[in-house]
C-alpha cells in the first residue's frame, strides 16, 4: 500500500475505534462529510490544515495518520533515504496548489512536532484558499521562492529565508513566480 493510501485508512481506523460517525467528525472539524468520506476512501488526500483539524477532533497527534512503526529513541533520516519516507500529496480536483509532503519523523513515537520537506509546484490560480488550524509552523526555504498569505499580509521568502507563524491565523503557502520551490516545514499542533 502506498503511503498516500495509508492516510485515509488510518483516519477511518481511528474514527471507528473512537466510535465517531462521519457526520460527527464533520461537525467537529467544520469539514464537509462528503469530503471526509473521500479522504477515508483514499479518493483524495487532504492538505495539512484538514488533517490537523481531523487529528484534533479525534484527540490524536497528527503523526498518528503518518506513523508506520514507532521508535522510542531518535529517528535519523539519511539523505539517501528520503525517497523512502512517508510521502503524501495534497492535490485534489479542487486544490489550488500541488504540495508534495515528505515526513521526516514518521517513525518517531510520541512526537509533538511534524517536520516535513515540502515540494511546492506552481499553480496558475491566483485565488489561494487560506486555511487555519491550532498550533505553530516554522518554514525555511530550501530552494526557490515562496509567497505566504498570512491574514491580510503577504510575505515573500527566498532561499535561506524563514518564517515562524501562528497557524490559527488564516494562511496559505505557495510557490512564487510560477516556479517550483522546496521548504522545510515544522508543524506543532497541540491535541
Amino acid at each position: 500500500m502506498t503511503p498516500e493510501k495509508i492516510v485515509g485508512k488510518k483516519i477511518k481506523q481511528v474514527r471507528e475505534t473512537k466510535k465517531v460517525s462521519i457526520e460527527e467528525l464533520a461537525e467537529r472539524t467544520n469539514l464537509d462529510a462528503a469530503l471526509l468520506k473521500k479522504i477515508e476512501e483514499d479518493k483524495t488526500v487532504p492538505s495539512l490544515a484538514p488533517m490537523i483539524k481531523i487529528a484534533r477532533a479525534l484527540g490524536v497527534r497528527l503523526g498518528t495518520f503518518l506513523d508506520d512503526s514507532d521508535q522510542l529513541g531518535p529517528v535519523v533520516m539519511r539523505a539517501d533515504e528520503k525517497e523512502s519516507g512517508v510521502r503524501f500529496v495534497s492535490q485534489s480536483s479542487d486544490a489550488r496548489e500541488h504540495l508534495n509532503f515528505l515526513s521526516l519523523a514518521a517513525d518517531k513515537a510520541g512526537r509533538n512536532m511534524e517536520p516535513f520537506i515540502v515540494e511546492i509546484e506552481p499553480s496558475e490560480q491566483s485565488d489561494y484558499m487560506l486555511s487555519s488550524h491550532e498550533g505553530e509552523e516554522f518554514i525555511y526555504v530550501l530552494d526557490g521562492e515562496v509567497e505566504i498569505n498570512y491574514g491580510k499580509d503577504v510575505y515573500n521568502l527566498k532561499k535561506g529565508d524563514s518564517i515562524y507563524l501562528d497557524s490559527i491565523v488564516s494562511h496559505n503557502v505557495h510557490a512564487a513566480n510560477k516556479k517550483p520551490a522546496k521548504i522545510l516545514a515544522v508543524v506543532y499542533a497541540p491535541f
